[in-house]
């Protein structure tokens, strides 16, 4: 029996791929909003639409995919690089869309992938800003605009196979471990550990630096009291920078296909006046690229 690869290779033989895809344009997101792309990978079994993924791949991403070991990891890392081409080739930046096979990526200096934007003067820097997020089940991609962005996504029945606060000890601040301690449910606090740590996870990756560059115990995480308005706000705290420096930025934590957990950072407004500032909004979309676009939410960052 051929493999999953091997079919793809042998109907590409066959295959040419049209010179245009049917993509629709969409709207940028708009300021303090983040636009959630999301691909469940054993939805796709039609070895002719991933033939077109492929397709969209350059050269050096299509060496990495068919260097992974095994089915399903090169089958996750065709849909993440997908995951990532077709929704920015939509959106509409000077009136138009683009072929997602033009998109050109580079990294920062810490390895965060980068959108490099094509004008009629040349490279400029991109007003998108992408992250992108996978578990074995799911793969997540955000999309901001002029807002750096970070998100991470987990299973919600993920197991820890350490004790949760031994572990919690290594990597986690003082207070997010006595935060964890003051749970006496196990199953809460399993589930308290696995939000705080992909909320830490998205923060770092908003900031572009490495894992390195921000330890997670520098830094806190936890929810600040209810406003007026009724709604509270995850907050970042560091202990190596003053706390002007996190003020920056703004948090969004939800579920996805009611199996995973997802957590947004990005940027604020630099526009708004703090007190009178734009919340962050969401626009959740389950989509299998070519075919259709399921819109699951619009609303505010929870």
């Amino acid at each position: 029996m051929f493999s999953f690869m091997q079919k793809m290779r042998s109907f590409q033989r066959n295959f040419s791929v049209s010179s245009s895809f049917p993509l629709l344009p969409l709207q940028l997101p708009s300021p303090m909003e983040t636009h959630v792309w999301f691909v469940l990978p054993d939805e796709f079994k039609s070895v002719s639409l991933l033939n077109q993924y492929m397709e969209l791949l350059s050269p050096c991403e299509k060496e990495n995919v068919l260097s992974m070991r095994g089915d399903q990891l090169q089958k996750r890392a065709l849909l993440a690089r997908t995951l990532v081409r077709t929704p920015i080739a939509r959106y509409q930046i000077n009136n138009h869309v683009v072929d997602p096979r033009s998109l050109k990526f580079k990294k920062n200096i810490h390895g965060k992938p980068e959108l490099v934007w094509e004008s009629d003067d040349g490279q400029c820097p991109s007003p998108l800003h992408f992250n992108i997020s996978h578990t074995s089940s799911l793969i997540a991609c955000g999309v901001t605009v002029n807002s750096p962005i970070g998100i991470d996504v987990e299973e919600k029945q993920r197991k820890i196979k350490n004790n949760i606060l031994a572990f919690a000890r290594r990597y986690f601040s003082l207070y997010e471990v006595e935060h964890l301690s003051a749970i006496s449910d196990s199953e809460v606090q399993r589930q308290e550990f696995v939000k705080l740590w992909i909320l830490k996870e998205a923060y770092v990756k908003a900031l572009g630096r490495g894992f390195s560059a921000a330890p997670f115990k520098t830094f806190t995480i936890h929810e600040k009291d209810a406003t007026n308005s009724g709604a509270s706000e995850v907050v970042v705290e560091s202990s190596d920078h003053p706390v002007s420096l996190t003020n920056n930025w703004q948090f969004g934590l939800f579920e996805l296909a009611s199996s995973h957990y997802a957590a947004v950072c990005m940027e604020k407004d630099k526009t708004s006046d703090v007190a009178m500032r734009v919340p962050m909004r969401l626009t959740v979309r389950k989509t299998i690229p070519f075919v259709e676009d399921i819109c699951i939410s619009g609303t505010d960052a929870v």
